[in-house]
C-alpha cells in the first residue's frame, strides 16, 4: 500500500518525539532500522507509524517510503520461524500469510527444516545420494519420510485426491501424489513444478512443489492423518531480498566500519576465518580439508545461503580463487613477475604480469575502496569512464593522427584495461611508447586544469618530466574536449563484499620465495594502507611509488598434510601469521551423507576400525589415519577395490621400511575388513595334506 500524508518533516518530528519517549519493547526493530547521519538508529515501521499516525502496513512498505523520502534504512539479518500443526500455521514473520502463500514464497530462502514429535523428538531429513540440502522441497521430503509407510498403504485413487497445495481459500486446492513424473505431468499439464521422493521399495512420491511455502497444505494434511497430538513440522528461512546487501554491512569512513554478522553464517568455520583473517587447516588425508575450504568460501561469499561453490552466480564465483602449491611455484606465479611477451613487430620481449593473488587482491581492494567512495565520486569516476571509452572506441586505431605541443606526430596502436600502446613514425630513437590507462584516468577524475606538459610532473610527484608525459597530455587533452552527459547513479555507495583466496597444499611450495615481502602485508593486524609495502618490481611499475595492500575484505585458507615428507617445515614467519585449525580424520564424517545409508554406515564403521588399527602401530599416530574423503569414491568404487586401488599403496608408504612391514599390511587389511583371496588360497593349499605321502612306494628302476 502507499502510505498518504508523509512527507520529510513528518519523518524529522517522529523522530524527535521517539528520542524524548523512547521505543515500546513491541515496537522495537526486527527488519529494518532508519539510520541517521550521526549513526543512530530507529525502528522503520514505528518511525512511519508514528509519523503517519496509522499502522495497516508493513515492514517493507515503512521501509519503501522512507527510502522514497531520501532516509537511509539499513537490512538486518532475520531469520523467521515457521510451524506448522494439524490445527494451525503460524510464523514469526510478519509478512506471512496463509492467504497469500505465493507471493510471500517467491520472496524467501529456506534454512533449515526439521519434525519434531509430541515426546520432544527431532528428526531431519535422510538425504539420500546428490540430494541438495535445504531447498524448497526438504520439508515435504521429511513428511514423507515420517510417513511413507501410511501414504503407500493408501489406494491409488486416496492418494490421488490427497490435498498438496493451496495458496488461499479462494485458490484451486491441488491435489495428487504419484508414482512417477510421467504419471504427474500426465495428470498436472507438462509442468517441473514438481518433487519427487525416493521410497525405500525403489519407488516414488511425486507431487506439486514450487517455492517454499508451495507445500504446507501437504505437510498439515501429513500431521492431520498421520501425526499424534501434539506433532509439528517447523522450517527455518529468511528473505531472498536481503542476498543483495547482506554480504557485508556498507563501510563509510574508515577500516574499524566494517562490521560482519558472523551470525549469518552456517558453517563454524567461517566465524573462525572472520574473526582471524587467515586460517590453515591441517590433518590426515582425506579429511577433507579443501572440500571444506570450499564450504567456507561460499557460506561467507554468499553470506550463509550456499555451501557449494557450484551455487554462486558467476560474479559471486570472482571473489573466490583457488591455487595449489608445489615445489616449483614461486614469486612470479603468486604475485608479479616478467613473462615473454611478442611485440607489435614480431620481436621477443618481455612484459611485467600480476599473478594470480595479486590480480584477486586488486578486484577486493577495488571493490573496497569504492565502498568508501561518496556519491558524486562515483558519478565522477563513471563519467570518465564512459568518456574514455568513447574517446577510444571512435578512433581508428594505427591510423588516426595526433600530435605533441613540439609538433611529434604519433598514433594509438592498441589499448587494453592497462595499457596503451602508440607507435612514432617520426622518433628515430624510440618507435614504441606503452602509456598508463591508469594515468589518464587519474588526470580526468582530478579537479587539476592541466594546462601544460610540466603540470603532469607535479601532478604525478615526479622529480623529472617523461617522455610518457607528452603523449598523455595530448591524449588528456582530447577526451575533455569531448562532451559527456552526466552518469546517473542509482546508490550512493557499493557494497563491500567478501573475497576468500585458497591455497591448497601450502606447505607444498617455498614460502618464502612465494610471498616474497608480503609476509607483512597478509598480517591480519597490518591490513589496509598500514601495511602496504612496495614489490619487488615497483620500479618497473607505470608509478614507482606505487604501493600494494592486502584489504581487509580478504581472507585467506591454506590446508597441508602434516606428514608430506616432500617439502621442508612450514615458515615460521608465516606460522605466526595464520591460526592453525587440526582436522582429526573422525572430525568431517558429515561429508558420507551423499552415499547411501547402507554404503554410509559400512564405511563409517570400516573407517573407524581401520584408524583405530593405525593407532597400535608402533611409528603412526592420529596424523596417519584415514578420512572420510577417500570413501567418497564408493560412488564409483567398491570397498574391495578402494583399498587395492586407494588406501594399501598410500599404507604402503607409510609403514615402509618399518619391522614387520607385511604383517602390519595384514593386521590393517584385516581391520578395514579386507580379504585377500589369493592370500586364503595359498593357505588352504598349504594346509592341505601332502597327496604323495598317501601313495605306496614307487616301483624301483634299478
Amino acid at each position: 500500500m502507499t502510505i498518504p500524508n508523509v512527507n520529510k518533516q513528518n519523518i524529522l518530528d517522529a523522530l524527535k518525539k521517539i528520542d524524548q519517549d523512547g521505543v515500546p519493547p513491541k515496537n522495537q526493530s526486527t527488519k529494518y532500522d532508519l539510520v541517521t547521519e550521526d549513526g543512530k538508529k530507529y525502528p522503520a515501521k514505528y518511525v512511519v507509524t508514528i509519523a503517519s499516525n496509522m499502522d495497516n502496513f508493513n515492514s517493507l512498505e515503512a521501509k519503501s517510503c522512507l527510502e522514497h523520502l531520501g532516509f537511509v534504512v539499513e537490512t538486518n539479518n532475520i531469520k523467521y520461524e515457521l510451524t506448522i500443526t494439524a490445527d494451525a500455521v503460524v510464523s514469526t514473520d510478519e509478512m506471512f500469510s496463509v492467504e497469500d502463500l505465493g507471493k510471500r514464497g517467491d520472496m524467501c530462502k529456506p534454512l533449515k527444516a526439521y519434525f519434531q514429535s509430541a515426546d520432544g523428538t527431532v528428526t531431519y531429513r535422510k538425504y539420500i545420494k546428490s540430494e541438495r540440502r535445504n531447498t524448497n522441497q526438504t520439508m515435504p521430503r521429511i513428511a514423507c519420510q515420517l510417513f511413507e509407510k501410511q501414504i503407500s498403504e493408501m489406494s491409488i485413487e486416496s492418494r490421488e485426491n490427497f490435498p498438496v497445495c493451496q495458496y488461499s481459500s479462494s485458490s484451486k486446492l491441488i491435489k495428487g501424489i504419484y508414482s512417477g513424473v510421467e504419471e504427474y505431468k500426465k495428470n498436472c499439464g507438462n509442468s517441473l513444478e514438481f518433487c519427487v521422493y525416493h521410497r525405500e521399495d525403489g519407488r516414488y512420491f511425486v507431487f506439486y512443489c514450487w517455492n517454499i511455502f508451495s507445500t504446507i497444505t501437504f505437510v498439515q494434511e501429513c500431521l492431520k492423518r498421520f501425526g499424534k497430538p501434539g506433532d509439528k513440522m517447523v522450517l527455518i528461512y529468511r528473505d531472498k531480498e536481503e542476498r543483495k546487501d547482506e554480504d557485508i554491512v556498507n563501510a563509510q569512513n574508515s577500516d574499524e566500519d566494517l562490521k560482519i554478522q558472523v551470525d549469518n553464517f552456517n558453517n563454524t568455520y567461517s566465524k573462525m576465518l572472520i574473526k582471524s583473517h587467515n586460517i590453515i587447516f591441517r590433518g590426515a588425508p582425506g579429511t577433507g580439508k579443501s572440500y571444506l575450504a570450499k564450504e567456507i568460501a561460499a557460506d561467507i561469499i554468499s553470506n550463509g545461503y550456499y555451501d557449494s561453490l557450484a551455487d554462486l552466480s558467476d560474479e559471486q564465483k570472482t571473489q573466490v580463487e583457488f591455487v595449489q602449491f608445489h615445489p616449483n611455484y614461486d614469486y612470479s606465479d603468486f604475485v608479479e613477475g616478467l613473462r615473454p611477451k611478442v611485440n607489435d613487430d614480431g620481436s621477443m620481449g618481455f612484459e611485467l604480469q600480476d599473478g594470480i593473488f595479486k590480480k584477486f587482491v586488486n578486484r577486493a581492494r577495488k571493490n573496497y575502496e569504492d565502498s568508501l567512495k561518496s556519491h558524486e565520486i562515483i558519478e565522477k569516476e563513471l563519467s570518465v569512464n564512459e568518456a574514455m571509452q568513447e574517446f577510444f572506441s571512435n578512433i581508428e586505431l594505427g591510423n588516426n593522427k595526433f600530435k605533441t605541443v613540439t609538433g611529434n606526430e604519433f598514433c594509438i596502436t592498441s589499448v587494453d584495461d592497462v595499457h596503451i600502446n602508440i607507435s612514432i613514425p617520426g622518433n628515430e630513437n624510440v618507435k614504441r611508447i606503452i602509456l598508463s590507462v591508469d594515468n589518464i584516468r587519474k588526470m580526468l577524475e582530478s579537479d587539476v586544469k592541466f594546462t601544460k606538459v610540466k603540470d603532469l610532473r607535479a601532478f604525478f610527484g615526479q622529480s623529472f618530466g617523461t617522455q610518457q608525459n607528452s603523449y598523455e597530455f595530448v591524449i588528456y587533452e582530447q577526451i575533455k574536449k569531448k562532451k559527456v552527459s552526466s552518469v546517473k547513479v542509482t546508490s550512493s555507495q557499493k557494497t563491500r563484499k567478501n573475497y576468500v583466496f585458497i591455497i591448497d597444499e601450502i606447505n607444498r611450495g617455498e614460502i618464502s620465495k612465494i610471498f616474497g615481502e608480503l609476509f607483512f602485508a597478509i598480517d591480519p593486524g597490518y591490513r589496509g594502507k598500514k601495511g602496504e609495502i612496495s614489490t619487488q618490481y615497483a620500479n618497473l611499475h607505470s608509478d614507482p611509488n606505487e604501493k600494494f595492500y592486502i584489504p581487509d575484505n580478504v581472507y585467506i585458507i591454506g590446508t597441508m598434510n602434516d606428514i608430506d615428507r616432500s617439502v621442508d617445515s612450514f615458515d615460521f614467519a608465516m606460522r605466526r601469521r595464520f591460526r592453525f585449525i587440526e582436522l582429526r580424520a573422525d572430525a568431517r564424517s558429515d561429508m558420507l551423507e551423499d552415499l547411501e545409508d547402507s554404503i554410509k554406515n559400512e564405511a563409517i564403521n570400516r573407517m573407524t576400525k581401520l584408524n583405530d588399527a593405525i593407532l597400535t602401530v608402533e611409528d603412526l599416530n592420529e596424523n596417519y589415519q584415514i578420512g572420510p574423503a577417500y570413501f567418497l569414491k564408493l560412488k564409483e568404487l567398491s570397498f574391495d577395490q578402494l583399498w587395492t586401488d586407494c588406501l594399501q599403496p598410500l599404507l604402503q608408504e607409510y609403514v615402509q621400511g618399518m619391522y614387520g612391514e607385511d604383517a602390519i599390511m595384514k593386521k590393517l587389511a584385516q581391520a578395514y575388513g579386507y580379504i585377500d583371496v589369493k592370500e586364503n588360497k595359498s593357505d588352504e593349499s598349504e594346509n592341505k595334506p601332502d597327496v604323495m605321502e598317501n601313495k605306496p612306494d614307487a616301483v624301483s628302476q634299478d
